[in-house]
Parts: C-alpha cells; structure tokens; sequence
C-alpha cells in the first residue's frame, strides 16, 4: 500500500477539487457530493440526475449556514446509516434541521457493535488488504437490506424531494448504497469506482478529527498504521467490491429483489427517476 494513500493532501489542492462538482458545500458536513451528471453506459443517452441525490459523512456538525444551504439544494430527508453505539462514542447525535425530516436507519444493530466485534472488524480494516474490505462490505451488504431499502423506497416514492444520506465517514456504508444507486442507473464500474475513490479528498478536512476519534479506540492507539488502513478508499477496493457483489449477491438488481423486498416494476420506477436525458453540449 503506497504511502500516498496517507500523506496528508496539499490543501491547495483539496480545496479546489472540493469547489467543484461533484461536491457540494454544506458547512459542517464533510465529503459531500452529488450523485448525479454520471452518464449511463446501460441507458445511452442518459445521465444520473443532478441535485436529487446526495452523499456524506455526518451531519451533527451543520452550522446554521449549513442549514440554509441544505435547503437551496432541494434536500427534504437524511438518511442516517450510523448506529446508537457510533453516536454515543462520537458524541454525535442525530441533527434535528427545520425543514428536512432526518430518518435514522442503522445498517448494524447495537449489538453488532459488541467489545468482541468491534475487535474483529478492526481487525480487519487494520489489514488494510483488499480481501479484508471485502469481508467487511460483505457484511455490511449482508445487514444493510433494511437501510438501503428505505433510501430506495424514497427515491421510488419522492422523485421531486432530495435525499441525503451518510454514515460516519462517508466511505464505507455510504459508498456502498452509492454504489448500488449507480449500478441502477448503468454507470460504468470504472466510474463507481473513481466516484468512491474521492472520498480520499473529501474526508481531508476532517483528518485531524478522525484521526483523533481513531486514537480513543484501543485497538488503534499504538498502531498509527492500521487506523491509516481503516481510513483508505481506493479504486482498486471498489473494482473488487463490484466484482463481489456481481459475483456473490447477483449484482445490484438481484440484491435489491432479495434483500430490500423490490420487486421489477419498484427497480424500474426508482430507475427512471435516478436517470434523465443527457443535456446536449
């Protein structure tokens, strides 16, 4: 693993690419990005639509500009993938916004966040390995059936309301119900995976934070490394991942049939409201 995945980013740099699309600015809410303008391969002539759907890490920090800028972008609900146990550790709580209706849908349960699990996923994210990640997504799909059904019934249900969601850091629960959105709308593997890949930039201005929150954890405080390794979002992570989940759960409609209840016609109405005509240049 390079250490470029872990240096610190110019933030010259950081800063410009956050001052463009796909991100967003909302104050107080790091990596945050719109998922639409990706254009479908599967559906030519087609892009995901811009300024529906939108994705972050937490959102405990809005500040009152925040919130007003939440607003201007058509945001009406939150999806919050985080659990109690997060929240509580964090000091993190659930926002309460006028105007947005933020709704709470854990993909793990409180006991999933056990001493002894938490020691194990740790340990997996520690490794840094792509199978380790692997692993961990395919728990992460193999809970999230409820959350990711929620956001996927809203954008069936509410095609003129924003949505939002996030975990933590915006990276891991988060990229994968993003993924899937994409997968849906036939955006290229190729696309998801540099799309997920900018979290890599989008968590820099929080580095300090979480780096400091890593520290309480005591499986990370002499191991500076593996909390890096926590942190990595590569491409290469979400080829592979892809490749699982094609592999594994059948791909991103059969995952939706299976694990959310969606049935033909909801995956061809929540299509047709994540795709619109390409605008001509």
């Amino acid at each position: 693993m390079s250490p470029n995945d872990f240096e610190p980013l110019d933030p010259t740099y950081v800063q410009d690419v956050l001052s463009r699309p796909p991100f967003v600015t909302i104050s107080g809410v790091p990596n945050i990005r719109d998922l639409g303008s990706y254009p479908s391969t599967i559906y030519p002539g087609k892009s995901t639509r811009p300024g529906f759907i939108f994705r972050s890490a937490e959102v405990s920090g809005i500040t009152n500009e925040g919130v007003e800028q939440m607003r201007d972008l058509g945001i009406a609900k939150i999806f919050d993938l985080r659990s109690d146990t997060e929240m509580k550790r964090y000091n993190s709580p659930v926002p309460v916004i006028d105007g947005v209706e933020v709704r709470w849908t854990p993909v793990f349960k409180t006991e999933d966040y056990s001493p002894e699990m938490m020691a194990k996923r740790f340990q997996l994210y520690a490794s840094g390995k792509i199978e380790a990640f692997m692993q961990l997504y395919s728990q992460i799909l193999d809970h999230a059936g409820p959350s990711f059904g929620a956001i996927l019934r809203h954008i069936r249900d509410k095609p003129s309301e924003g949505c939002l969601f996030h975990c933590t850091a915006g990276k891991d629960r988060t990229g994968l119900i993003a993924a899937i959105i994409l997968k849906l709308g036939g955006v290229d593997n190729e696309v998801i995976a540099e799309e997920y890949a900018l979290t890599r930039i989008g968590r820099e201005p929080s580095r300090l934070m979480i780096m400091e929150r890593l520290a309480k954890e005591p499986y990370f405080q002499s191991n500076n490394e593996a909390a890096m390794n926590m942190l990595s979002c590569r491409h290469e992570t979400m080829v592979a991942f892809l490749k699982l989940f094609e592999e594994k759960y059948g791909g991103a409609e059969e995952y939706c049939k299976k694990h959310m209840g969606l049935t033909d016609d909801d995956l061809t109405a929540i299509r047709n409201n994540i795709l619109t005509p390409t605008p001509r240049l």
